[in-house]
């Protein structure tokens, strides 16, 4: 009794101290407004101290480093029709089902890369964590990825440099957001790139990456700890299929566009989404980045 007390009240001390070191980073932040306030959650504050450790100078140095890419980039004003082009092949897509836990899950098919342009191919990815960000359910801060390796090959395989800044982008500015990645059944050639790859994850993304062979019975039961095998598509060792329709799937993005405007409060709705088009078959428009053109 009294062993459970006392573990009780380290409990309550631990979250005690916890909220004060989001209430100094906020306060260490100074006023903020428009997007950034309504960014910057008490959920927010508190990934950015998990991912340094708890230390309030290095969350709020790379907090800021946020705010400054949020506001050149623009993710959130990344609309469908931009980078529609980029999901015809269902390369990256938001997965009609959760894991066990209820988290959003993210499927990306490396094998099924068609196209060339890193900026494109950051700029989809980019709004696809975003969007499950936003269909996260109540309660949830963190999504699962399933990445499929079936048809990846030298031919197919994303450059080092875009791999690289896909990674920055995930680790800097959407710290805490991803619960696990599992990469299943990679073929042997994909060592070589995974050797490269790996020295750009800092430790804590690295524990969140596990490597799945179907023929390995851990690696089974780890799927199944994840996720429930009569919801997990067959390429993944699971009974369900596994059907990516694209104009399906930009009709949904495109509904879904319609809520983050209204989440983030922008004025001026892209005509496609007002007029409920799903703008899988209109080109992307010129948008300011932060990475080199084409």
């Amino acid at each position: 009794m009294f062993r459970r007390k006392q573990s009780q009240n380290h409990q309550e001390n631990g979250i005690e101290e916890q909220e004060a070191k989001v209430s100094e980073l906020r306060a260490a932040l100074g006023p903020l407004s428009g997007r950034s306030l309504k960014y910057c959650t008490d959920a927010c504050l508190r990934r950015y101290l998990i991912a340094r450790n708890w230390n309030v100078d290095k969350a709020k140095k790379m907090l800021e480093e946020t705010l400054k890419w949020r506001a050149t980039y623009k993710p959130e004003e990344i609309c469908w029709h931009e980078v529609a082009h980029e999901g015809e092949t269902g390369k990256v897509s938001r997965a009609d089902f959760h894991d066990r836990s209820g988290r959003t899950v993210l499927i990306l098919r490396p094998g099924k890369q068609n196209t060339t342009c890193a900026e494109d191919n950051i700029r989809h990815l980019v709004y696809l964590i975003e969007n499950s960000i936003l269909n996260l359910a109540d309660g949830q801060e963190q999504m699962s990825w399933l990445i499929d390796f079936t048809g990846w090959g030298l031919s197919v395989k994303v450059p080092i440099k875009t791999a690289r800044d896909c990674i920055n982008i995930l680790q800097n500015h959407y710290p805490e957001r991803l619960a696990v990645a599992l990469l299943y059944n990679p073929p042997r050639i994909f060592e070589a790139f995974w050797k490269v790859v790996k020295y750009f994850l800092d430790p804590l993304t690295f524990q969140k990456v596990k490597f799945v062979y179907p023929k390995k019975e851990d690696s089974v039961e780890l799927m199944k700890s994840f996720f429930d095998v009569d919801n997990l598509p067959n390429e993944f060792g699971g009974k369900a299929t596994l059907n990516y329709d694209h104009e399906e799937f930009s009709r949904l993005m495109s509904q879904d566009d319609v809520k983050t405007a209204k989440f983030w409060g922008l004025d001026e709705k892209p005509s496609h989404i007002a007029n409920g088009h799903s703008g899988a078959q209109v080109a992307p428009e010129p948008t300011p980045l932060a990475l080199p053109a084409c």
